[in-house]
């Protein structure tokens, strides 16, 4: 039998013993983003899907038969979507590593990104009216390249202000190294 050290620290099981996952790194705590983001979705895709449950029940209504499958197929939509946002939402994360941030999201298509301190420009924190009134912000972190852009939805304000604050020194500081 084989004893590992005190200090070494224990991996999690993946998909098979021994393999990391890619979205999983080693020894990166993710912190998850709030569900007042799950508020707001489910806000957003109702009042989206009314309009089109509305008028399928009114042609229903008017031509019937066949008809009918119209508003089943819209509220079929909303009750997968109000099943599959709070499922995204909790797959939503963030890390601070020591040099980069790490966000993760997705379940069946699943993305990391990873954005290093030194490369970023930018910070901005934004929340619409609907945002404000569910309790939560966005950080958008601006780097050089278009495609590392990275944003974090679904944080506390008070979370937002940090974590804005945070990258923003110490993205100065590792440029200043540069």
């Amino acid at each position: 039998m084989t004893t590992r050290p005190a200090d070494e620290p224990t991996r999690a099981p993946g998909p098979a013993a021994g393999v990391a996952s890619p979205f999983e790194p080693f020894g990166v705590t993710f912190t998850p983003v709030s569900d007042g983001l799950i508020r707001a979705r489910v806000i957003v895709v109702c009042l989206s899907l009314v309009v089109p449950v509305v008028a399928a029940v009114v042609l229903g209504v008017i031509f019937g038969g066949w008809v009918w499958a119209a508003p089943v197929v819209v509220i079929a939509v909303l009750a997968w979507l109000l099943w599959l946002i709070p499922r995204q939402v909790r797959a939503m994360g963030y890390a601070e590593a020591e040099d980069d941030l790490l966000v993760r999201r997705g379940i069946l298509f699943r993305s990391l990104t990873v954005v290093p301190y030194g490369r970023m420009q930018f910070v901005d924190v934004n929340a619409g009216p609907l945002d404000r009134r569910c309790g939560v912000a966005q950080v958008q972190l601006h780097t050089a390249s278009a495609q590392t852009d990275a944003k974090i939805s679904g944080l506390p304000p008070a979370e937002a202000s940090r974590l804005r604050d945070r990258l923003t020194a110490r993205g100065e500081a590792r440029l200043a190294g540069l």
